[in-house]
């Protein structure tokens, strides 16, 4: 990101929640009109904090864009919430009251879509391994599509159907070719990765799954990738794929009726993204008008359309809250470490806070980028270029590589990350022992908790020898497997 910055202690709206503002008098950041210091107060620190009202206006516009656009060219749409964005009682509740169905992908997501009372036909349920246990509690359930990732879940989908009795709607994801402008991890549809099949392969698949009585193929799906501005990846997917549909029809006996473009759709981390992210009316337009287009070329009807968003719903929604332990200078000069948006600085000031990549992990797997503010206040003091790093024992750990803040930044502090919505709890972890945060979501009717934060004694817990007060438990012989003797 860009260091040259007007103020640092600006609440760029379009990266914060667009709820999020300064108290005019001290300063302080306020998330759905809650005072970060009473966030803290109440819930500790780090924090995740999700603006429930965001979240459900970000799905409506969504949902209303992609279903209005799809009406246009005479179809209709079904928009999928990617679960593994971010998934919890509430959220899946909250997705659901706003018209979108569930996308899982594992048993676990799928419980807790379950849980939150989503109608099970509204739930689709992805995965490149999903084991015959699961297949077989999502068809009993009554899941209303499986993505078949594999020609052995074709079998292992037709056997569960047929042995409950039921026929089950099932999409093949297939890989059009089309690498999106990405990370190379979060790139999905190039050949050489574990999910789905060759887009070559598709008419013999389907064959296949044609032959089961007990299977309906309503369409193929696609997943070009993650966090993509643009839309020409999503044209050529989506008319590579389209390419296949009369040939596939002639398999079928019928028109297929759905194609699945997944989701991907990227959103602003830092004030320099903001200006390269469409609007979401822009992306759904194009978006119909290329499937309106590919299907005048391949002569097929416009399908059903169904969208898989979960970034762009819930990540601008949320922010993670930290407490400054230790701030240290560290000379740039000469440094191998410092970049062209780093020349204009003599030094960069660490800034240690009390989480890191078990709550973030973010930019240490993909590099990803992020905005950080103080929160408690503001200050006149001359802008720092900082680098916001995690307490965790890895050089590796870094929660924002670079911005530009209030060099007065001091202990005790609160910082604020933006857009930290989407894949930052869902992807936490205990390295080092840390407990995971809470999360609490805020809104215009106030606080309230939503995930339970983590303790000590909960990580103990998983110890069997572990008693609580501090007492190591013996083991005894009620505590030993016995395995059989090898006979030797």
């Amino acid at each position: 990101m860009t260091t040259d910055v007007s103020d640092p202690n600006e609440i760029d709206q379009r990266v914060f929640p667009p709820t999020a503002r300064r108290d005019p008098r001290t300063g302080e950041l306020l998330l759905g009109a809650v005072r970060t210091s009473a966030l803290i107060a109440q819930y500790g620190s780090p924090l995740y904090v999700l603006d429930e009202d965001v979240a459900r206006s970000r799905a409506r516009r969504i949902r209303a864009a992609l279903e209005a656009e799809a009406e246009r060219i005479g179809t209709t749409a079904t928009v999928y919430y990617a679960g593994k964005a971010l998934l919890c009682v509430d959220v899946a509740r909250w997705m659901a009251e706003e018209g979108l169905a569930i996308d899982v992908a594992s048993g676990g997501e799928l419980a807790v879509a379950l849980a939150a009372g989503v109608e099970p036909s509204r739930i689709g349920f992805h995965g490149n391994n999903k084991s015959e246990q699961e297949i077989g509690r999502a068809i009993a359930a009554g899941v209303g599509t499986i993505v078949i990732d594999s020609e052995i879940e074709t079998e292992r989908i037709a056997a569960a159907a047929k042995a409950a009795g039921v026929t089950q709607r099932v999409r093949l994801r297939v890989n059009s070719g089309v690498h999106a402008s990405t990370h190379d991890y979060l790139a999905t549809a190039h050949e050489d990765q574990k999910f789905g099949q060759p887009l070559r392969d598709a008419p013999r698949l389907v064959a296949a799954i044609l032959a089961h009585d007990g299977l309906e193929f309503v369409g193929l799906h696609c997943h070009i990738g993650s966090q993509i501005f643009g839309t020409d990846g999503f044209r050529e997917s989506a008319r590579r794929l389209m390419r296949v549909y009369p040939e596939l029809a002639r398999l079928a006996g019928r028109s297929i009726p759905e194609l699945n473009l997944g989701g991907g759709f990227g959103i602003a981390y830092t004030s320099a993204q903001a200006e390269d992210v469409p609007t979401i009316a822009t992306v759904a337009r194009e978006l119909a008008d290329m499937v309106a287009d590919c299907a005048r070329e391949f002569g097929v009807p416009v399908p059903h359309l169904a969208f898989e968003p979960g970034r762009v719903v819930v990540g601008p929604a949320g922010v993670t809250l930290y407490t400054v332990g230790t701030t240290k200078p560290v000379p740039l000069a000469g440094s191998d470490a410092a970049g062209p948006a780093d020349l204009g600085y003599g030094e960069r000031l660490y800034v240690s806070v009390d989480g890191g990549m078990s709550d973030n992990a973010r930019p240490a797997l993909y590099g990803a980028d992020y905005q950080v503010r103080i929160a408690n206040r503001t200050s006149d003091a001359a802008a720092a270029l900082v680098r916001v790093v995690g307490k965790h024992c890895e050089s590796g750990d870094v929660v924002v590589q670079r911005d530009v803040i209030p060099e007065d930044v001091r202990p005790g502090d609160t910082l604020v990350v933006a857009a930290t919505g989407a894949y930052c709890w869902s992807l936490a972890s205990n390295y080092n022992y840390l407990p995971r945060p809470p999360v609490v979501a805020v809104s215009g009717r106030g606080v309230r908790l939503i995930v339970h934060g983590e303790t000590e004694d909960d990580l103990l817990a998983k110890s069997v020898s572990w008693r609580p007060g501090g007492a190591v438990h013996t083991a005894s012989s009620q505590d030993v497997v016995h395995r059989p003797s090898s006979g030797r």
